[in-house]
């Protein structure tokens, strides 16, 4: 069964409520099919985004899976009953999920594109023993310009990757998609942002019992307070604005 989109309400966006052993199925069911597909995630950061970007939020409505990641919109979201057991389950931030990748049939080809050279070989390495026997490469991203835009892209057509994992943090990663989509091989597409740097161990990554408490931001802004601190305490209000002009105006 195709999962269906589903609203979050007040938010004015829409999600593909999965929990894990369900996202594993439908990549596989990617795989199979074939074709190139889209993977993206919502939070708080991508549903500001959707509501001052038109592009950003027609990107996001093609997408063929949009993640719940955020504590905001899991709540908002349980509010409609439509879970099947712990809302908190439905949570799905990248590490959540990669390293459930190895339950992935047919899964043999990654690509891994973004972050410096250390941590995108580390990342590499993680992804080799989560699935043994998939051939993990990797491209990376430090200083990303068009250049080194038209060179990932060269690479992922000799690749022929099925899995790509983009992190070039949010919106670049959207945005390549977005312009490039067209001109890359067919593969499922995943906006990761942070991950790599977090799945190699260069970034220190939260404990996923805070994440299922709502809590994750605390720990981000702990290590990271200059570069948080506006997403956790200017963004918000942003988002209030924007979501106020839009029922101001009728949208």
């Amino acid at each position: 069964m195709v999962p269906q989109r589903q609203q979050v309400p007040l938010l004015d966006v829409d999600a593909t409520p999965l929990r894990v052993p369900e996202l594993m199925a439908e990549l596989g069911r990617f795989l199979r099919e074939g074709g190139t597909r889209t993977v993206l995630g919502h939070n708080l950061h991508s549903v500001t985004l959707a509501h001052s970007n038109p592009a950003f939020r027609s990107f996001y409505d093609r997408s063929d899976v949009v993640l719940l990641d955020g504590a905001p919109l899991l709540w908002l979201w349980g509010r409609t009953g439509n879970a099947a057991g712990p809302v908190m389950d439905y949570r799905l931030g990248t590490n959540d999920w990669l390293p459930a990748l190895g339950q992935v049939a047919g899964l043999e080809r990654i690509a891994v594109v973004g972050a410096g050279a250390e941590a995108n070989a580390g990342a590499v390495q993680r992804l080799r023993a989560t699935v043994p026997g998939a051939r993990v490469s990797g491209f990376p991203g430090a200083g990303w310009n068009a250049a080194v835009e038209e060179d990932a892209v060269e690479w992922l057509q000799r690749e022929q990757p099925q899995l790509v994992l983009l992190g070039l943090g949010m919106p670049l990663q959207e945005e390549v998609l977005q312009r490039r989509l067209g001109s890359l091989p067919p593969a499922v597409y995943c906006a990761v942002g942070g991950a790599i740097e977090q799945l190699a161990g260069v970034q220190k990554l939260a404990p996923r019992w805070l994440g299922r408490l709502g809590l994750e931001w605390a720990w981000r802004l702990l290590l990271h307070p200059r570069r948080v601190a506006y997403r956790v305490f200017g963004e918000p209000w942003v988002l209030l604005w924007l979501l106020a002009r839009r029922r101001l105006n009728g949208g």
